[in-house]
């Protein structure tokens, strides 16, 4: 594939932002009567993660689910989510009063029957006992659009019931200080056990019997004793003169085996020390500041604080043990491994270290490879990186690039609606959560309204009147100019926006990292949501990358060999240096363009003129300078325009079922924004390189007359036409679809009824939790994502329940198919009209079905008109016609096409229309009998249905055989319901032919004598006759009679002999047949 080249050297982090009212949660208060702790002790926001051991499992109830958690004071709140279906009932908020969340003060385990989730506060220790969702849906296939989530029944549950919850008796009173950090796990008898950081430097372990049986609940307390301390190295804290307590926990981490447990503990006298739960002794103390390589001593005089622990195991490498020694300006990671010897003897083996420039870590993950770790930097953005801890020469850590924070300002344009523009961007898809708006709507109305239930529409209504009510509040005199207005809706509309800012960078504050072990799903945990960290395609990952990257990268999977890999590299440098120096209006030009249908090149020739007399700085002349080192620019270019082609040759679906396969809202909203960064960041590269190759096109010092002639006929139009390609997706990402009338729907698809297109009768599309959808997540959900799934596997693989999803790998393969399904959606479809040059006459016919579903009929002929050239090159419009079938006959497929429109044109009720496309279709066979007859016989109906007695007249070269049509016709169908012998009358008259015309009325007449025998049909039948008389008297008096019509069986010859392929054999002389 075009996309494959994907190089997991760093991860691209995409922010599932909901578009919904904010997320339910079902309030629970759990009151044990407990008082406010008197040491006034706070911890930090948490939060962390859990996936379930089959979320890697193709066609598992579990795949691809997982839950995350966050703490804040006295609350706990947990969310579970899945990205294969939308789970219901999926989020709790747990408030236990006075009982403050301890950190590491949430684990949830699985067992075969249930999930446990154990939580520690400052006063207690609880169990939650939920049903596994394999016991809730015990089918391995399942197909529900939803799912009950494990905390539908949480409620049922009564927590102040000693099973579920234990108040510390050691916590209770006046005197007591609060632990320092805590640790939980389930045993493998199925006890529930508790490690709480005493403040005197023990460790208590608090055990619940198992759920499931009776029993006591017992502490004990794993304390040094004094020899130990001072075996230990260490004196007590009086006699030192400080207020530390030196093996107080600052963090805790637990790790079972099969006859014992392991509790490590990393204390603020900078030591890791491993004790035995079963022995209820220290086994093992290590100082981390010997793996310090300078300054121990400084670091020794001061207490730890902020140092962290975290474990990995794995039946392969055992247990690795990774410590962050929290140091200003030197902070580093320490990976152990764990090593015993006979006669419980443990030691721990030095594997890495890992130094880190950043300053404030948040939270990091050790996996089987790499350390992942995100930080805080100076100012308060995050960072996320990762890097391998055994592979790693350079020491230089992985970029994962953020989701950059909004704009602190909004532009708005001279010409611009400022509520337009700042509704846009505090609507889309990318900037903002619910959350934010709706806490900044309430701080901005100074009410406490909840806003609860509101839509993402109605949020926009409320929002448009809050600020437009205040504005018009401010307003005191009773005329402005309209100059001065626009500056009142500036400041109000920016003040609304910065509250907006203020509350979606809190929101967006990380609190955890989280990796799945069956997946590698990585995700980073917030405040306010959850974000998820993707690998990035090799040309992404080059033009993201930072200057410092770039130098150390030798190669890329772009390129074949190592000189060709500097060339691209040496290119990507010179794209970076256009985008750096390309003012904001340049930028906003070049967008303007392409929303405008202007040509690229024109408009990037331009830009580079603007470039080049602005050049102060002489940025220009550095990035010429710079291009000349490039040996081959050509083939660089060419190598770069390959890696962003999005055309490719699909391979044949696989007919599979899939169950629900990142199906749900969350995944659909994962995908569809990373499909829009992807083109965000590739319209940039494509934007930029059109600029270059103009300003290759001026030196074209190191480039051949050959080359040049390339490069002017063929990759700046291939370059411009990425441009195009990248930015209509951008749109489709960004653009919101509003909801279709349930009567609009059915009316379109009686439409395409019509037009025999459609497949199904009544509307399937799922309905979402995202309200409204991207235009890309529709098409996503109702249409891609079981052709993508299919695409990606075999029935062979699939067959046996053994496929595991691997994030990466997955996510990957994704996105390349959806970016390749969503190319050929050729306009969406108005803005590949001066470009996409692949089946026009497809989507100029498309276009003009969505411009009559809007009531645009006018344009919508003019679309039609444009297909009809292309009806026999394209297999869209051939299948539309039926011309395959109807190979082997005579009609002419341009003539299936205009019937066919004629129809649709006809059903949805457009006369005019219709006259004027069979006026056109008609004259292309002005002068060929044949074709004329073949068309009459096609375009009857619709002329008929209608009446057009002027059209009727167009046919010059077949009047009998038009005649003979519409008299059939009038014969054939019920006289109340189609009037055929009016039309007949009245193109008679039209061609003076006055006796036939006073002949129709008389056989009118006559039938409506026969069949119609009411007062209204006799009616009728007196103004035939009237009227038939009135047609005898401006005939000749020797001609004005009528002969009785017979049974019409001369009629039944003549359309047979019309029927017939040699139509010059017909009696043109014949006159009236009666």
């Amino acid at each position: 594939g075009k996309m494959a080249g994907v190089l997991e050297r760093s991860y691209i982090e995409i922010c599932g932002f909901e578009r919904e009212s904010v997320l339910r949660f079902r309030q629970i208060t759990l009151n044990l009567g407990v008082g406010l702790h008197s040491s006034g002790v706070k911890y930090a926001d948490s939060a962390g993660g859990f996936s379930y051991e089959d979320s890697g499992k193709l066609l598992s109830v579990t795949s691809n689910r997982f839950i995350h958690w966050s703490t804040s004071g006295d609350t706990v709140q947990f969310v579970e989510q899945s990205l294969d279906t939308n789970l219901l009932n999926n989020a709790v908020r747990l408030r236990i009063p006075n009982c403050l969340l301890l950190p590491g003060g949430v684990c949830i385990q699985e067992t075969l029957n249930n999930i446990i989730i154990l939580i520690v506060t400052s006063q207690s220790v609880h169990r939650l006992v939920l049903p596994h969702p394999t016991r809730m849906y015990r089918s391995d296939l399942v197909t529900e659009l939803q799912m009950q989530s494990i905390f539908t029944d949480i409620g049922k549950l009564n927590l102040n019931e000693p099973a579920h919850s234990y108040v510390l008796p050691f916590a209770q009173g006046t005197q007591t200080t609060a632990p320092s950090t805590s640790a939980a796990w389930i045993s493998h008898e199925g006890e529930a056990l508790f490690a709480l950081a005493s403040p005197s430097g023990a460790i208590t372990v608090v055990t619940l019997p198992a759920h499931d049986q009776d029993g006591t609940v017992s502490i004990l307390e794993l304390k040094q004793s004094s020899m130990m301390q001072r075996l230990a190295g260490w004196m007590p804290t009086a006699i030192r003169g400080d207020q530390s307590i030196p093996d107080l926990a600052i963090s805790l981490a637990v790790h079972q085996l099969e006859d014992d447990t392991f509790i490590f503990a990393l204390c603020q006298d900078h030591k890791l020390r491993m004790w035995s739960l079963k022995h209820q002794m220290c086994l093992l103390v290590t100082d981390m500041l010997e793996y310090m390589p300078a300054g121990r001593g400084e670091v020794k005089a001061s207490p730890a604080l902020a140092h962290k622990l975290r474990l990995f195991f794995s039946s392969s490498i055992g247990l690795c043990l990774a410590i962050y020694l929290a140091v200003p300006k030197r902070s580093q990671f320490c990976v152990l491994q764990l090593v015993a010897s006979e006669n419980n003897r443990y030691s721990l083996d030095h594997i890495s270290t890992l130094f880190t420039t950043q300053e404030t870590l948040v939270d990091f993950v050790l996996t089987a490879t790499d350390i992942w770790a995100v930080w805080l930097d100076n100012d308060n953005q995050t960072v996320v990186k990762y890097i391998s801890f055994e592979h790693n020469t350079t020491g230089m850590w992985n970029q994962v690039f953020v989701q950059p924070s909004p704009e602190e300002e909004v532009h708005v344009g001279e010409d611009q609606d400022p509520r337009e523009i700042y509704l846009d961007v505090l609507f889309s898809p990318l900037r903002f959560t619910a959350s934010a708006i709706i806490k900044a709507l309430q701080i901005y109305k100074r009410d406490t309204e909840r806003y609860s239930d509101l839509s993402w529409e109605e949020l926009k209504k409320r929002v448009t009147v809050t600020v437009e009510n205040e504005l018009q509040g401010s307003v005191t005199e009773y005329e402005f100019c309209q100059e001065d207005y626009r500056l009142l809706q500036v400041e109000f509309w920016s003040k609304f926006y910065a509250c907006c800012l203020q509350y979606q960078d809190v929101l967006s504050t990380p609190l955890a990292l989280h990796i799945s072990p069956a997946t590698a799903m990585v995700c980073v945990l917030k405040k306010g949501f959850v974000s998820f960290l993707l690998p990035c395609f090799a040309i992404d990952h080059l033009y993201l990358s930072s200057d410092d990257y770039l130098i150390s990268e030798e190669e890329t999977p772009i390129a074949e060999d190592s000189e060709m890999s500097r060339d691209v590299l040496q290119l990507v440098q010179c794209l970076r240096m256009v985008n750096e120096s390309l003012p904001e209006d340049m930028a906003y030009e070049m967008e303007k363009a392409l929303e405008d249908l202007l040509s690229p090149e024109k408009v990037s020739e331009k830009v580079l003129e603007g470039l080049l007399a602005s050049d102060n700085g002489n940025v220009i002349q550095d990035i010429t300078n710079k291009l000349q080192d490039i040996n081959n620019p050509i083939v660089a270019i060419n190598m770069l325009l390959r890696e962003l082609d999005l055309e490719t040759d699909m391979a044949p679906l696989v007919r599979i079922s899939l169950s629900q396969l990142y199906g749900s809202s969350v995944a659909a909203s994962l995908i569809c924004q990373a499909v829009c960064q992807i083109a965000m960041t590739r319209t940039l590269i494509c934007r930029d390189l059109l600029i270059l190759q103009q300003l290759y096109l001026r030196i074209g010092d190191n480039v051949r007359g050959s080359q040049l002639l390339q490069l002017q006929q063929d990759l700046i139009s291939r370059c411009s036409n990425l441009l195009c390609t990248y930015h209509l997706l951008k749109q489709m990402s960004l653009t919101l679809s509003s909801s279709v009338p349930l009567d609009i729907l059915n009316a379109d698809l009686q439409h395409l009824s019509v037009l025999e297109l459609s497949d199904s009768t009544t509307p399937t599309s799922r309905r979402s939790v995202l309200n409204p959808q991207t235009v890309v997540e529709l098409f996503y959900q109702n249409v891609a994502r079981k052709a993508i799934m299919s695409q990606i596997f075999s029935q062979q693989d699939v067959e046996g329940n053994q496929t595991m999803l691997h994030w990466s790998q997955m996510i990957s393969s994704v996105l390349t198919l959806l970016c390749q399904f969503l190319y050929p959606l050729d306009e969406y479809v108005r803005l590949v009209g001066p470009w996409c040059q692949v089946n026009v006459g497809s989507y100029r016919f498309v276009l003009g079905h969505c411009y009559l579903a809007s009531g645009e009929g006018q344009k919508a002929l003019q679309c039609f008109q444009e297909a009809a050239a292309e009806v026999d090159k394209e297999e869209f419009l051939m299948k539309l016609t039926g011309s395959v079938e109807e190979a082997a006959t005579t009609t002419a497929p341009r003539l299936l096409y205009y019937n066919k429109v004629l129809r649709l044109l006809e059903d949805i009720g457009l006369p005019e229309l219709v006259i004027h496309l069979a006026t056109l279709a008609i004259s292309e066979a002005a002068n060929d009998e044949r074709i004329q007859v073949i068309a009459l016989f096609v375009f009857a109906p619709c002329i008929i249905t209608f009446s057009y007695t002027s059209l009727l007249c167009c046919f010059v070269l077949c009047v009998l055989q038009v005649v003979s049509i519409i008299e059939s016709r009038a014969r054939a169908v019920d006289l109340m319901t189609h009037n055929y012998y009016e039309l007949l009358y009245a193109f008679h008259i039209n061609r003076h032919n006055y006796r036939k015309a006073g002949t129709v009325m008389f056989e009118y007449g006559m039938r409506l004598g026969r069949e119609v025998r009411t007062l209204r049909g006799l009616q009728k039948q007196v103004n035939c006759y009237l009227a038939a008389l009135s047609c005898l008297r401006l005939v000749h008096p020797d001609y004005a009679w009528i002969v009785q019509p017979s049974s019409g069986a001369a009629v039944i010859k003549c359309l047979k002999q019309l029927l017939s392929s040699d139509v010059a054999s017909y009696k043109m002389r014949q006159k009236i047949y009666w």
